[in-house]
């Protein structure tokens, strides 16, 4: 079943699921499209309230693929639920398409308030309400959220972690965690983003984070592999038990020191469109121009790029510039 509930959701014309149903060591139910919700009969000692997200942006598969696996682990027995999961398939209509999006980047709009109008506006609002709802149901236990993506260009540091912004620090055990999974470079915000990870940690004091999980491929193309321990981190985590640990040192930190946003038409990236993330920059280098804002200027510290994009909307962020930081200084 909960195998047919990934390709299920993504399929319109398709009859719908039993809304619940049993699985190995619990239950689970069909919440609304694309979001399920598993209980365990018995909740570990070492389990969090978990919410596993996936597909915000339509066209980053392999976390769908990979969530889709965990699931299918859990339904055949090979492991036993012990805490309680909400697994989320964002933005629909953008994974059925292949698209990053539809209208607009629904990883720009979890904020609470919200009165955006429109389909991904009201997929913001229907994902907020479920997550509110099921960190409301566990008030005992802590508080986890791992939004997964994969990004849209080459990196550097092919698997890592982005740390939101907010007051809650993060805690040393994550670093650990994102080490012993194979991450290998961890980012920090330094204001608030409205993505969905940082909802659950501004909103809910979650431990949160959006994880990129290699590059944007179509589904069927994405390799697996270097992804395997990752994979075995949220089994753990469905199973209630505590995931393997790495070093922090082996984690390469790094804390965002300006935004690059388009402010005008006429904007243009001073660097190839294939430039990988985490590509380092040289004092005195302009890597974008504006026609509105100007010219940006690297000043008298390297800096790295990282998620640039120039064909964002009007207004939006077009690149993070980031230097390296101690992951055990919040």
């Amino acid at each position: 079943m909960l195998s047919d509930w990934l390709s299920k959701s993504l399929d319109a014309a398709s009859a719908s699921l039993p809304s619940d149903g049993r699985i190995h060591g619990g239950h689970y139910r069909i919440e609304a499209p694309g979001v399920l919700r598993l209980t365990p009969d018995h909740v570990s000692p070492h389990a969090r309230a978990c919410v596993l997200s996936a597909g915000i942006h339509g066209n980053e598969t392999a976390p769908i693929e990979l969530l889709g696996d965990c699931l299918a682990r859990l339904e055949a027995g090979f492991i036993e639920l012990g805490a309680p999961m909400l697994v989320i398939l964002g933005n629909l209509e953008a994974i059925r398409r292949n698209t990053r999006f539809v209208e607009t980047n629904l990883n720009r709009l979890f904020r609470q308030g919200l009165d955006q109008p429109g389909d991904e506006a009201d997929r913001a609002r229907e994902l907020m309400a479920a997550v509110d709802t099921f960190f409301a149901d566990h008030p005992q236990l802590p508080r986890l959220h791992y939004d997964l993506h994969t990004a849209i260009r080459d990196s550097h540091y092919p698997r890592f972690v982005v740390a939101p912004f907010a007051d809650t620090l993060t805690e040393p055990q994550q670093w650990r965690w994102m080490a012993g999974a194979g991450i290998q470079a961890a980012l920090k915000q330094h204001q608030h983003s409205w993505t969905f990870s940082h909802y659950s940690k501004h909103y809910h004091q979650a431990q949160a984070f959006t994880l990129e999980l290699g590059k944007a491929l179509p589904f069927g193309h994405n390799d697996l592999a270097p992804l395997a321990a990752m994979g075995d981190l949220l089994l753990a985590l469905l199973s209630g038990l505590s995931p393997r640990e790495g070093q922090i040192a082996d984690l390469q930190g790094f804390a965002v020191e300006m935004e690059v946003f388009r402010e005008s038409e006429d904007f243009t990236l001073c660097f190839a469109d294939n430039t990988p993330n985490f590509t380092e920059f040289a004092p005195g280098e302009v890597v974008a121009r504006d026609a509105k804002a100007g010219e940006t200027r690297i000043g008298a510290t390297p800096l790295s790029v990282v998620f640039p994009n120039a064909k964002v909307e009007l207004g939006a962020r077009a690149a993070l510039l980031v230097a390296p930081v101690a992951l055990d200084m919040d």
